[in-house]
C-alpha cells in the first residue's frame, strides 16, 4: 500500500520520466501535480507549462515527453494532454480498490512518518500571571495544540513552552498592593478572581498615588534582588494563576501543564550575559540613553533606522531581551532545530527584528524560526469579541457558555442520560469553539457566532460529529466491523469519489503541517463528511437490495471514512463520540 501523498509519488514519477527524456533535474513538488476540478481527472500535472521556455520548447512538446515516458500503468490510466500542455491523470480503479482495502490495517491511514525528525520549540498561550485567562488567549492555545499535535503525529519531537507573563514592574506594583491588603505568604489562599480585582485597585493607586509608584519600584528592587518575602508572595501568584490556567486547558482539551511554564521569570537570570554578548559581538549601538540593536533591513516611514530596545534608560529589560534570551536558551541549551511562536499577528515585525538580531548573533543559523501569526476574534458587530457588559471576554466565560449552548442541542436526544448529556454537551461545545477557530485561516479575522459554530449542517464541528455517529450506527446496524484486506470493489461513481478523497488524507495532513495551517486539515474533513454524504445518499449499504458483496464493500468505506474523521479530528484535538 502506498505510504503518504499520491500527489507526491506521481510528481516523483514525473520528475523521473523528465530525467529520463529530457535530461531535466526537478523534485517531485516542482513537478506541479495537483488535485484536479475537472470531472472525470484525479490530478493534473502542470509542469510542462513551466519548462516550456526554459527548454525553449513548446509545453505540449513536454508534455507528450512526460507522457511518453511516465512509468505509472499500475496507478493511473493513459495518462492525456489537454489544452496548451496539461496531463490528466486518472487513477486506476483496480489501484483504489487496493489502496481502499489495505488502508484497514493501517492506523496511521496512508500517512508517513518523516524521514527527518525535528527538534520543535513551539511558544503557545502565554497569558499573565495574575489576571484571568480572555478570548485573546484563545487562539494562541488552540493553534499552538493543533500544529503540536501534527508535528507529533508526524514524528517530530516537540517541546511547549508557556511563556507567562510573571516579571518585572507590574508585579512590584501588585505585590506591594497584596501587601498593603494584609496578605501574608503561605496565608489562606486566595482565588484568581480575587487576583484580577487586586489588580485593578492596584493600578488604580499606581496611577494616582507617587508614594505608592516609589514602593512599587522598590518591590520590583526586592523581587528581582531575591528577597525571599517578596519572592514567597511572587511564588503564590504564580501558583494560584496557574491553577486557574490548567483547569481551562482541561477544559479546552489543551496538555499544557506547570511544566510547560518557562516564565519571563525563568529567562530573567540569562538576561545580562545575553546584552554583554550582543555588546561584545558589536551589535549594540547608544541611542537616546538605550541600548539597542539595529537589524538591517527595517526603518520607519521617514526612512530612519527602526531599533530594537535591549536594555532601556534605566537599566531595566524588556519583551526584546527576553525574546532574544529565549532563542540563545532554546538554541544553545536545548539544541531544538525549530523555533514557533505562535503569537497574534500584530506582533509580525517584533519577531522579525528579533529574528534578524539573532542571526547577527550567530544564535540562529541553520536553525528555524518563524513567527505563527494569527488574526482576531470578531463579534457580530465586526469589532473585537467583547463581554456582554463591553469589557474584556473571559475565556472560561465563553467555554462555560459553548457547553451551555450545547446543551441546549443535546437536551433534544432523550435517549440519554444526565450524565451522558453532560459529557456530550462538553465534547460539542467545546469542540464547536475550537472547530470555528482552526477552520479558518489563522492569519485572518474571523466572526465568531453561535448559531453558525452550532449548526448541524455546514463547515462545522457538529456536522462532523454527526457525520461520524451516523456512521458507527450504520455498522453497529450491520453488525459486523469489516476486517483488515477486505475487499472493495467500486461500481459506483460515488463509491470511487470517496475513495479517492479517502487517499487524500496524508496530503492534507502534510499541507497543515507545511504551513503551520489547521484549516486546510479541517477542509479537508468537511469535504470527505459531505462525500461521504453523498456516497451514502446514491449507494444504499443495509438495504435488502444491496448484494452482500455491495454490501461488506460499502462497509469498509463507511468504517474508513469514520476513521478518517475521528483521527483528522483528534490532531485538531476535537472529540468524535460515537453517539450522539
Amino acid at each position: 500500500m502506498l505510504q503518504g501523498d499520491v500527489g507526491v509519488e506521481l510528481g516523483r514519477r514525473v520528475a523521473v520520466a523528465l530525467r529520463t527524456a529530457l535530461g531535466v533535474e526537478i523534485t517531485p513538488a516542482e513537478a506541479l501535480v495537483r488535485p484536479s476540478t475537472r470531472e472525470g481527472v484525479d490530478y493534473q500535472c502542470n509542469v510542462a507549462m513551466s519548462l516550456a521556455k526554459t527548454l525553449k520548447k513548446a509545453p505540449r512538446e513536454v508534455a507528450q515527453a512526460v507522457v511518453e515516458h511516465l512509468d505509472s500503468a499500475d496507478l493511473v490510466e493513459d495518462p492525456e494532454i489537454a489544452g496548451p500542455g496539461f496531463v490528466n491523470l486518472v487513477l486506476r480503479r483496480e489501484w483504489l480498490e487496493e489502496q481502499a482495502a489495505g488502508l484497514l490495517g493501517d492506523d496511521r491511514l496512508g500517512v508517513a512518518t518523516t524521514e527527518s525528525p525535528r527538534r520543535v520549540a513551539i511558544d503557545l498561550s502565554s497569558p499573565n500571571v495574575a489576571k484571568e485567562m480572555h478570548v485573546g488567549h484563545l487562539r494562541s492555545s488552540i493553534i499552538g495544540d493543533a500544529i503540536m499535535r501534527l508535528l507529533r503525529f508526524a514524528g517530530h519531537e516537540v517541546i511547549p513552552h508557556n511563556h507567562l507573563g510573571d516579571w518585572g514592574t507590574p508585579f512590584g506594583m501588585l505585590i506591594e498592593h497584596l501587601v498593603d491588603e494584609g496578605w501574608k505568604a503561605g496565608s489562606e489562599a486566595h482565588s484568581i478572581s480575587d487576583l484580577n480585582g487586586f489588580y485593578v485597585a492596584a493600578r488604580k493607586k499606581f496611577d494616582a498615588d507617587p508614594d505608592f509608584v516609589e514602593r512599587a519600584r522598590l518591590r520590583v528592587v526586592a523581587l528581582q534582588g531575591g528577597d525571599e518575602e517578596t519572592l514567597a508572595l511572587w511564588r503564590g501568584l504564580v501558583e494560584e494563576s496557574t491553577r486557574h490556567f490548567e483547569k481551562v486547558y482541561e477544559l479546552l482539551g489543551i496538555g499544557l501543564t506547570s511544566e510547560d511554564v518557562y516564565g519571563e521569570s525563568f529567562y530573567n537570570p540569562f538576561l545580562a550575559d545575553t546584552v554583554a554578548e550582543l555588546e561584545a559581538k558589536g551589535l549594540t549601538e547608544v541611542s537616546d540613553g538605550a541600548l539597542c540593536v539595529f537589524p538591517p533591513g527595517f526603518s520607519n516611514r521617514e526612512g530612519d533606522r527602526l531599533p530594537l530596545i535591549i536594555r532601556k534608560t534605566d537599566g531595566g529589560y524588556n519583551y526584546a531581551s527576553t525574546d532574544l534570551a529565549t532563542i540563545r536558551y532554546w538554541i544553545r541549551d536545548r539544541e531544538v532545530t525549530d523555533l514557533l511562536y505562535v503569537v497574534g499577528t500584530p506582533q509580525s515585525q517584533h519577531f522579525t527584528m528579533v529574528f534578524a538580531a539573532a542571526r547577527q548573533a550567530g544564535w540562529l543559523t541553520d536553525q528555524h524560526a518563524e513567527h505563527v501569526g494569527f488574526g482576531s476574534i470578531l463579534g457580530e458587530d465586526g469589532k473585537t469579541i467583547r463581554s456582554r457588559a463591553g469589557g474584556t471576554l473571559k475565556l472560561v466565560d465563553l467555554l462555560t457558555e459553548a457547553v451551555d449552548h450545547a446543551a441546549a442541542v443535546i437536551a433534544e436526544r432523550t435517549d440519554f442520560d444526565a450524565a451522558e448529556q453532560a459529557r456530550l454537551a462538553k465534547v460539542v461545545g467545546i469542540g464547536a469553539v475550537k472547530y470555528a477557530d482552526l477552520s479558518n485561516d489563522r492569519e485572518r479575522d474571523y466572526v465568531f457566532t453561535w448559531e453558525k459554530m452550532l449548526a448541524k449542517e455546514g463547515n462545522t464541528s457538529v456536522y462532523l460529529q454527526y457525520a461520524n455517529a451516523r456512521i458507527r450506527s450504520i455498522l453497529a446496524k450491520a453488525g459486523e466491523v469489516p476486517a483488515a484486506g477486505a475487499p472493495v470493489t467500486l461500481t459506483e461513481p460515488a463509491e470511487r469519489a470517496l475513495v479517492v478523497k479517502l487517499l487524500g488524507f496524508p496530503a492534507a495532513v502534510d499541507a497543515a503541517i507545511d504551513a503551520y495551517a489547521p484549516h486546510k486539515l479541517s477542509n479537508y474533513l468537511f469535504e470527505t463528511a459531505s462525500t461521504f454524504t453523498t456516497f451514502y445518499d446514491t449507494c444504499p449499504i443495509l438495504k435488502d437490495t444491496t448484494s452482500p458483496e455491495a454490501r461488506a464493500s460499502r462497509l469498509v468505506l463507511a468504517q474508513l471514512t469514520s476513521r478518517v474523521l475521528v483521527l483528522g479530528l483528534s490532531l485538531l484535538g476535537i472529540d468524535a463520540p460515537e453517539r450522539l
